[in-house]
């Protein structure tokens, strides 16, 4: 499988990154397939149009996403790290996807490049606990304000501190928890960005049956 071998192509960019920025790589291990598949479930894939992703990485997320996404979908991956983004660029060749080299805090002129619109999910393991609260901040209201009033954004962390942004940028959030992944994850999905939307993100709780909070 393609994903599965840009994962262990890039395990030793994974380590390196992640010595070089532990502030902001979340964890030096990919994401287990079992964390992937429960990430992804809730999402509602055939309305979604545009798919933002903060730091693909290893990759794990973005093949998966891709199998998944409709074929006129697009799929906007911003990486900070250079090497990586220069690896996904050279191993995946599907159309739908764009890798961009640049910040989460820029995710508005990003998605604005490449679809003059606002996009439907944004998923990211960005480890809000260690970015500094001002760059936490900025990249929380950003993400809200880069979604359509119908989209959802999902997020894996090893801690909680994402979860005072998450109820201050959204009016709706459900969250899980992973154990089977290195290491164990928090899981939330949240809609209505900004509290000042009346419909509800697409997500189904059904799926998966992650714990509704209020």
């Amino acid at each position: 499988m393609q994903g599965e071998s840009f994962v262990k192509d890039t395990g030793w960019i994974a380590a390196t990154e992640f010595v070089r920025h532990p502030s902001m790589v979340g964890s030096a291990f990919p994401a287990s397939a079992r964390m992937v598949r429960r990430m992804l479930a809730p999402l509602d894939w055939s309305h979604i149009e545009v798919l933002v992703e903060y730091g693909p990485g290893s990759g794990r997320f973005t093949f998966e996403m891709l199998r998944r996404m409709r074929p006129d979908a697009q799929l906007i991956a911003i990486e900070t790290s250079q090497a990586f983004a220069a690896k996904l660029r050279e191993k995946c060749d599907d159309p739908r996807l764009v890798v961009v080299e640049g910040s989460a805090r820029d995710v508005r002129r990003n998605i604005g490049a490449e679809t003059c619109g606002r996009a439907d999910c944004i998923l990211t393991g960005l480890p809000f606990s260690t970015l500094g609260e001002t760059e936490a901040d900025i990249i929380m209201h950003e993400t809200a304000l880069a979604l359509k009033p119908t989209g959802v954004l999902a997020a894996y962390q090893m801690r909680t501190a994402i979860r005072r942004l998450i109820d201050r940028n959204f009016a709706q959030v459900r969250k899980g928890f992973e154990w089977c992944n290195i290491p164990p994850c928090h899981l939330y999905w949240a809609a209505n960005p900004l509290k000042g939307s009346e419909t509800g993100g697409r997500f189904d709780s059904a799926k998966n049956d992650p714990e509704r909070v209020s």
